[in-house]
């Protein structure tokens, strides 16, 4: 979809969390796709935590970025399996407001083409916490890449069209 170069780009505050039993600062990778990618982007990291799979941490960890005004986006990867340690969306649904369903549509769609039916393996999904956009990736360098190339750089561009979850942001916390 283009982009409306007659309107101003928006930079979103980001909160960035890896959820790994596994991942450390000198190891995470996918971690570091994101945050490379966010700033090339123009937008600013504010905050980047690593926790391990507990949703009680992870849950948390949500809590203090959404109340906390000046993140307006929290992007994670890791823990969206199906294993026992995988938890990070039960610890998404302790927060949300909202769900928002076609993230996660969209994101197996699109991995499809990478990874064919292993994509019905994946948990993505993102939901609305008060004010806050909160997207779930899985930890897979690839599903970084793609979460992040073909969705969210689009998503969370103010000139993107016909329309973008940035021009939301000021409505999101309406009644």
């Amino acid at each position: 979809m283009p982009l409306d170069e007659n309107r101003t780009f928006k930079p979103v505050n980001i909160g960035l969390l890896t959820v790994s039993d596994t991942r450390g600062v000198d190891n995470d990778t996918s971690g570091d796709i994101l945050a490379d990618r966010i700033a090339a982007a123009g937008h600013k990291i504010i905050d980047r935590v690593i926790l391990r799979d507990d949703t009680a941490l992870i849950t948390a960890q949500l809590h203090h970025w959404i109340d906390d005004n000046n993140i307006d986006v929290v992007i994670s990867t890791g823990g969206t399996g199906l294993t026992g340690r995988d938890v990070t969306p039960e610890a998404l649904n302790r927060v949300k407001t909202k769900d928002i369903p076609g993230f996660g549509e969209l994101f197996r769609w699109l991995s499809f083409a990478s990874i064919g039916t292993s994509t019905i393996q994946s948990r993505a999904c993102a939901v609305l916490a008060g004010g806050t956009y909160i997207f779930a990736l899985p930890g897979s360098n690839g599903a970084v890449k793609d979460g992040w190339d073909q969705i969210l750089v689009h998503q969370l561009d103010s000139r993107h069209r016909p329309c973008n979850f940035v021009e939301l942001m000021p409505r999101l916390r309406e009644l």
